[in-house]
């Protein structure tokens, strides 16, 4: 019973806590707040005595919303300056929504006055489309008078985002896509990316095309383009270049090492004897066998199949408007080959089981350099997407990390 009140007097409090916050919400002026706390709590059971506060609240709540809204509608649009439309179109557009939030809870009962809450619902459609015409008109305006004197990449940019929201609001509206892809075109970054080679070895042709699949690394710059087959019509801005400064790769080696194992094996058994060479026997008159041991050895020869590639690279971003360099940032990766296998001379009963395991190992054939210089760059290709993905681009022609 104790736990039963207990539990009854933490709903309770959780419950007392709900509408406090609901109704601090409200005195604040907080209003979509508190009809969002009483919409929530009331789309979970509306007919809940304990829930009759929220009905109240989001009465309040929405008449006060309402009429601050509406008011402030009724200034911006007094004061006439287009750039207002876009403020009062997303008025507009919330007040339909906090009606459409409410209607599905409807009728809200008020247990005490004996009536159902009122919500005087208005239908702003007509309103909401007006608006959006004379927005839209706005925004073409505009954005077509910031192409026409549009320089920079970054005011390009600027443009595509206009008409990207006008098209968002009004698709399809006079030549807005077009216009869109025009400033989209011209606020591109294009980038040319090339890769050097200063060392004396010769770069696999697969780890090359591998490094330039730029759309295998998954990297999204929707303002930037990456070309590793330079186009003879297009200005490129800026250059990747990937310099292999050094490429190292060690010789073919075998290491051998020798180790003498000796064990104590059981080896038969024998009969026990007493003192005087006589047979020992159990209770049952049996005689008492005891384990024979000897020593056994065995060289065992381990050996190391070793070889290794280290690559050396620099990265670098330059400015091909005034052939400045940007950033640089060096690359290092090193792969190693090793292979371990076993033979022995001796018995190889001696040996630990962790010994024995390499004796059915054979060796193998070295990788070749191609390969090694290949299984390298695998973490190098790594590296260089880190680095591309946190070096952006920006609207105003620098470059960033």
């Amino acid at each position: 019973m104790k736990k039963i009140l207990l539990f009854g007097t933490l709903v309770l409090l959780v419950a007392c806590g709900g509408v406090k916050k609901t109704q601090e919400a409200l005195n604040s002026g907080n209003y979509i707040s508190a009809m969002n706390k009483a919409i929530k709590n009331l789309a979970e059971n509306k007919t809940k005595k304990g829930h009759q506060p929220y009905v109240v609240l989001l009465e309040d709540a929405f008449a006060k919303h309402t009429q601050r809204e509406l008011e402030q509608i009724a200034f911006l649009q007094q004061d006439g300056n287009p750039a207002n439309l876009e403020n009062i179109y997303n008025k507009y557009l919330h007040l339909k929504e906090i009606q459409q939030r409410i209607r599905p809870l409807m009728p809200l009962s008020i247990y005490e006055e004996g009536r159902d809450a009122r919500f005087n619902f208005q239908n702003y459609d007509s309103r909401i489309l007006a608006t959006k015409t004379d927005l839209s008109e706005y925004l073409y305006s505009n954005a077509n008078n910031m192409l026409a004197n549009a320089k920079e990449k970054f005011e390009y940019r600027s443009v595509y985002s206009e008409l990207k929201y006008l098209q968002d609001i009004n698709p399809g509206y006079k030549e807005t896509i077009a216009k869109m892809d025009e400033a989209y075109n011209k606020g591109l970054e294009y980038v040319r990316v090339d890769i050097g080679n200063e060392t004396e070895q010769i770069i696999p042709e697969r780890l090359e095309t591998e490094l330039l699949d730029f759309n295998a690394y998954g990297i999204n710059n929707f303002w930037t383009e990456f070309h590793t087959n330079p186009l003879e019509d297009v200005n490129y801005d800026y250059a990747l270049n990937l310099n292999f400064r050094e490429i190292n790769i060690s010789p073919e080696q075998i290491n051998e090492k020798q180790i003498i194992k000796e064990k104590q094996i059981k080896d038969g058994f024998e009969y026990l004897l007493d003192d005087e060479g006589n047979a020992v026997k159990d209770s049952l008159g049996n005689r008492i066998k005891v384990d024979k041991f000897r020593t056994v050895r065995c060289n065992f020869y381990q050996f190391t199949q070793f070889k290794a590639a280290q690559i050396g690279a620099k990265v670098s971003f330059t400015n091909l408007a005034n052939g400045q360099e940007i950033n640089s940032y060096p690359l290092a990766s090193e792969f190693v080959f090793e292979h371990i296998y076993a033979n022995y001379r001796g018995d190889k009963r001696a040996l630990d089981t962790d010994l024995i395991n390499l004796l059915d190992v054979r060796a193998v054939p070295f990788p070749t350099n191609e390969q090694m210089v290949y299984d390298a760059g695998e973490d190098l290709k790594a590296r260089l997407k880190s680095i591309i993905a946190q070096n952006q681009f920006v609207a105003d022609n620098q470059f960033s990390d």
